[in-house]
Order: C-alpha cells, then sequence, then structure tokens
C-alpha cells in the first residue's frame, strides 16, 4: 500500500462517488456535513439546530432550491456593512486624530473589529440582554464614529483615498468568492455545500463555531454547552469567529445557516486587508501590490478555506496585519512606540483566539522582530501586559469555564485523537515515550516532506495523469485539487517558478529593488514558520503539517514573496504567470462535481462572480494617489537582507 493510501486510510475515509470517481475527505470521528452519519443519539439542541449542520429529515441533503442571487446580494451586503463599518471608523477615527500611516490605519482597523468580536462574546457569556446592547452600541457607535471623522474634512483626501482601496477589494474579493461558491446553488443548505463545492468532502469543522453562537445567543453562562458532535466541547476552539457571528446575530440571522455561510466568507477575506496593510508598508510597486493580492485570491488557499468558512483565514489577516509593521521598514520607527506595543500584541493575542495554529505565523514574526531591532523593555512589558489582557479570560475559561478544552492541543501536539482525561503536557510526554527517539525523529521527518509533498502528492499526481490520459477531466482536477489542498509546495501552483527565477538572477547579478528585499523577507518568515511547524507538531498520521493544520499567513506570505520575487527579476515575465496560473485555478475550482440535486448552473451568479473578480482587478491596478510608483532601484551589492 502506497504512503497515499495509507494517509488515506489513517486520517481520510476513502469513498466511491456514484460516478466512480474518488471522493476523499471526511475524517474518521466527525461526517461530512451528516451528524447522524456518526451514529450519535442526537441530543435536543443539535436535533434543533441539525438544518445549520446540513441535515433535514424530510428534504434530502440540500433541501428545496430557492432564489440564490437576490438573497446572497442582500446579506452579503448586511454583512459586509457590519463588519467593515467598525473597522472604518476605527481607522478614519485614528486618522482624524492625527495617524497618516495607511499600514497602521488598517492594523487598528483590523484589532478593532477582532477586538469588538471577543468583546461580544463575552457579553454575551454574561447576560443576553447586555450582548445585544453592545451590538447596536458597536453599529450605532460606529456611524456616529464615521461621521464625526468624515464632518469638517480633516482628513487628507489622498489618506482617505488610500484608505478606501483595501476596503473596496476586501467587499470586491468577498463578492467573487461567494457567487463563485453558490454558482451552482445550494443556499438551503450552505454549510453542507461548501463542505464539498471546491474539495473531497471536508468535515462539519465549519459549523462549529454556528453551533456555539446559537447555543451562547440562547443561554450564556447558564449550563455547559452541548457537545458538538464528535465530542467537541465549546472550549476546544478559539471563540473568535463566534464572537463576530454572536456581534451580528441581532440583524437579520436566519436558522439555515446562510446568514452565517455569508459572514463567514466575509471575515475569511479580510486577509486582504492585512496582505495590503503588508504591501504597503514594504513600499513595493503598485504593479506587484495589484499582482500580489489577485495571486493569492485566486489561489487554492483562499479560495477553499475562504468558502469552506472553517476559521483559519480570518486570524492569517490579523498576523498579516502584524506583520505589515514588524517586518517591513516602518519598524524601525514603531519598535518605540508603546501604544503600537499594544497594538502589536492585540493582533497576536486576538489571531490565537481565531486559531490555536496561528503560533506558527506569531513565532517568526518576533524572530525576525529581534534580528531587526529590539525595542525597549517598556515596550515588551506593554505587549505583554495587553497580550495577557487579550487571552487570559479564554485560558481561564477553558480551565474552569469548560473543562479542559486542550483536545485540540493534544491532538496536534501529542497526535492524540482519542478523547480522555489526561492533561496536556501529560499526553505529549507519554506520546514521546511510546514513539522513543527514532519514531520521534521519524515524525518530524515526515512533517516536512508533507510540506513539500513527497511521496503521497507524487502519488496523486500519477493518479491524475492516469485520468487525463483515460479522458476523465472530473477525476484529474479531482487529484490536483486534493493535492493543493493538503500539501504546501504544490499549493504554489505555476508560482513555484519564482525562486528558480530570483536564483537564476541573482546568479546574472541582477540588481535589487524593494520588491527583491521585501521578497526574501517574506520567504525567511516563511521558512522559519515552517521549520517550527514542523517541529512543534507531532507528526504521526492524525497530527501531520497538512496546509490547513498550520498558519495559513504562512502559505500567504510564500505567494506574495513569489511574485515580489518575480517582479524584482522577471518583471514582465511576472505578469503573464500570475495570469496564467490564476486561470488555471479557475479551470480547476470552477467546475462543480457534487451539486445539490436537481441545480444546475446559474448564469447571473456566474456573471456576478467575473464581474467581481473584474472589479477587483481594476481596484486594485488603480495608481493610488498618494503613493507613486517609486522610481527605477539602483544596483546594489548582492548581500542578502533579513528585513526590508
Amino acid at each position: 500500500m502506497g504512503e497515499a493510501e495509507q494517509l488515506l486510510q489513517v486520517r481520510f475515509q476513502r469513498r466511491q462517488s456514484a460516478e466512480g470517481g474518488a471522493q476523499f475527505g471526511v475524517p474518521l470521528d466527525q461526517q461530512t456535513a451528516q451528524p447522524d452519519d456518526l451514529g450519535i443519539a442526537l441530543s435536543e439542541f443539535v436535533l434543533k439546530y441539525g438544518r445549520v449542520l446540513g441535515h433535514r429529515e424530510s428534504a434530502g441533503a440540500y433541501g428545496n432550491l430557492r432564489p440564490v442571487v437576490g438573497e446572497l446580494l442582500l446579506s452579503l451586503v448586511l454583512h459586509l456593512a457590519l463588519a467593515g463599518l467598525p473597522m472604518l471608523a476605527a481607522a478614519l477615527l485614528c486618522a482624524r486624530l492625527g495617524v497618516a500611516s495607511v499600514p497602521v490605519l488598517l492594523a487598528v482597523g483590523l484589532a478593532t473589529g477582532a477586538a469588538l468580536a471577543m468583546l461580544a462574546f463575552w457579553a454575551y457569556y454574561a447576560n443576553h440582554e447586555l450582548g445585544e446592547s453592545l451590538s447596536f452600541f458597536v453599529l450605532f457607535g460606529s456611524v456616529l464614529a464615521l461621521g464625526w471623522s468624515l464632518w469638517g474634512g480633516r482628513i487628507e483626501s489622498g489618506l482617505l483615498r488610500a484608505l478606501l482601496v483595501p476596503f473596496a477589494l476586501w467587499m470586491l474579493g468577498a463578492a467573487f468568492l461567494l457567487f463563485l461558491g453558490f454558482m451552482h446553488g445550494g443556499s438551503d443548505q450552505p454549510l453542507a455545500m461548501s463542505s464539498t463545492r471546491f474539495s473531497s468532502p471536508l468535515p462539519t469543522d465549519n459549523g462549529i463555531p454556528l453551533f456555539f453562537t446559537e447555543w451562547f445567543f440562547d443561554h450564556g453562562h447558564h449550563g455547559l454547552p452541548p457537545e458538538f458532535p464528535g465530542e467537541w466541547q465549546a472550549s476546544d476552539r478559539p471563540p473568535l469567529q463566534t464572537g463576530y457571528a454572536l456581534l451580528q446575530h441581532p440583524f437579520g440571522w436566519d436558522r439555515d445557516g446562510l446568514d452565517y455561510q455569508v459572514l463567514g466568507v466575509v471575515l475569511q477575506q479580510l486577509w486582504i486587508v492585512g496582505l495590503w496593510a503588508l504591501l504597503v508598508a514594504a513600499k513595493v510597486g503598485r504593479t506587484t501590490r495589484a499582482l500580489a493580492v489577485v495571486a493569492v485570491l485566486l489561489s487554492s488557499v483562499a479560495i477553499v478555506n475562504g468558502f469552506y468558512v472553517w476559521p483559519k483565514l480570518l486570524p492569517a489577516a490579523l498576523i498579516l496585519a502584524a506583520a505589515a509593521l514588524v517586518i517591513t521598514p516602518l519598524w524601525t520607527g514603531l519598535r518605540r512606540n508603546l501604544l503600537v506595543a499594544a497594538l502589536v500584541a492585540a493582533l497576536l493575542g486576538l489571531a490565537m483566539l481565531g486559531h490555536g495554529s496561528s503560533v506558527f505565523g506569531v513565532i517568526p514574526l518576533a524572530l525576525i522582530a529581534a534580528l531587526r531591532g529590539l525595542p525597549s523593555w517598556r515596550w515588551v512589558a506593554v505587549a505583554g501586559l495587553v497580550g495577557i489582557a487579550v487571552m487570559a479570560p479564554w485560558s481561564a475559561y477553558q480551565k474552569y469555564g469548560d473543562p479542559p478544552g486542550n483536545r485540540l492541543t493534544k491532538w496536534m501536539l501529542a497526535g492524540e485523537v482519542e478523547v480522555d482525561d489526561r492533561g496536556t503536557s501529560e499526553a505529549i510526554l507519554d506520546s514521546y515515550r511510546e514513539a522513543g527517539l527514532g519514531g520521534a525523529i521519524h515524525n518530524k521527518g515526515q512533517n516536512f516532506v508533507t510540506m513539500a509533498g513527497g511521496g503521497p502528492a507524487v502519488e496523486f499526481a500519477g493518479n491524475a495523469v492516469d485520468a487525463l490520459g483515460e479522458g476523465d477531466l472530473e477525476a484529474t482536477v479531482r487529484e490536483l485539487r486534493f493535492i493543493l489542498f493538503f500539501y504546501l509546495l504544490p499549493s504554489f501552483g505555476l508560482l513555484l517558478l519564482a525562486p528558480v527565477a530570483m536564483a537564476v538572477a541573482s546568479a546574472r547579478g541582477r540588481p535589487r529593488a524593494l520588491e527583491w528585499d521585501f521578497s526574501l523577507t517574506c520567504f525567511a518568515v516563511v521558512l522559519i514558520g515552517c521549520f517550527f511547524w514542523g517541529l512543534l507538531l507531532f507528526g504521526n498520521f492524525p497530527s501531520r503539517a497538512a496546509v490547513h493544520v498550520g498558519s495559513l499567513a504562512l502559505p500567504i506570505l510564500a505567494l506574495a514573496a513569489a511574485v515580489a520575487g518575480l517582479r524584482a527579476t522577471f518583471p514582465r515575465a511576472a505578469v503573464y504567470l500570475v495570469a496564467l496560473a490564476g486561470l488555471l485555478m479557475l479551470a480547476i475550482y470552477t467546475p462543480s462535481f457534487e451539486p445539490p440535486p436537481g441545480s444546475s448552473y446559474s448564469v447571473p451568479t456566474g456573471l456576478i462572480a467575473l464581474a467581481s473578480l473584474a472589479g477587483f482587478c481594476a481596484v486594485a491596478f488603480l495608481r493610488p494617489a498618494r503613493e507613486p510608483e517609486p522610481p527605477a532601484p539602483e544596483p546594489e551589492p548582492a548581500a542578502v537582507p533579513v528585513a526590508v
């Protein structure tokens, strides 16, 4: 049996579709949007919200189809406004108070939105009326703050336009992915459909935040939340996305999960704002910025994880915003500012409250920051206090409110899938003792092999080639989707050529540019993150370093680094390669292989997705008013810097 097949047997069940093609995906402890398939005696709560999980007794897997376009548009506008108003208000308020740095303002906006989401979580946990009051206060307070910030024209028009560009890109990017995802229907059962839309069947993880949103909205701290099917406690998963859902729950919320699905896409696409902040802070050229965000938008990482709304891309946005302050020229001045210390700590702490895998983005940022210049002890002290203030309440809840809250940690760091009463440290020590030195070294090696693709990726690629030779395009695309979903290096697609081009250009003594420095710095962050990712994960089959197990900030940074590296070496070729890579990804992810019964491709939905993508590209390539294209770089020494 090949390693790829062994991996599937241990971690995933492999089933055959009705057409005879391979259907991948379902983890052994969960089922894809069908909780009753687990053979679990569902609690009354699960039965009440069974539709949210994709189960409907009377109408098949997806229920009755309903018109999509109008409903999606209304829901999208609503949730973009509810999520965007607090962020934009905070950014403009700081701009009126004299902050003129676009990356800092965008970071403030992202941190404010996430902090308010966590505040909403704790407010609803304390008292339902308090939570609803906060929801309305945030909405109306944001509108008032926006009005006051804009009143009198005190914000310079160029700064205002520069701030609006990333928010416009975020809105268009969310519209593109949402309508691409619903191009073949499925709005009656959005979470179930999204688990198969761009991949083999995925687990019900995308429904976990919604499951606990409904509980905390109705019950707060009265009683322990029921377990999510698969024995997941509320304390096992960080609550940031649940907080966002609670904050918006009083405004037009349905029980079918469509509002939550739309909100989830809106939140996952915030990586656009974070990446834009990083690119502006690095002072790369306009075309490089545009190509980088387009390359990520049309990548497997953003398409799959953006529509299947488990909370993994959302914390990546916060890490990217922190990176804008830490790994760019801004760091020289910001490392002396105590308010920035609080901002960086808040971004990283909130990212950890989005998903625990964010630690693999936090570690390299901390190390790069130390190499580029240590801040003062006061800066470190302020950052530490803010980090503790952000994370301590959730840690206390895990320990005292709904203990033990360590299942996912034991799964990743000890390779233990089964639920038991051991503490995290005890489970880790037991697992390493059982594996022995040789087994532990082997497991770590397999983590790095998994990142590279190794034997399993080669085997699946061979399957794709065989299927293509037989004329079976569906099977070919299914195999390619599997490779792109699991393995880090293959997920870069055609942009894997970038390091080769950079090596060739470096050997020829090509001049460096801002793009070159930025690319090297981002690749350094990715390599450091991958090193700790492979080192800390236990590395047996259940806890191997597949893409979705780590921080998605790392592949985003790698894609941005690849684009910047190409622009620094072969600028015209970079444009063609990004365009070709994007078209290839659209060809892979546009088809719907497991559509809702009785559905068909919707022309209006497809046209809106296409128009949103065209609008995204147009806005991305606009020449900003405040930031003209930098002059051509002068030749510099061949030394390779760690920082920008």
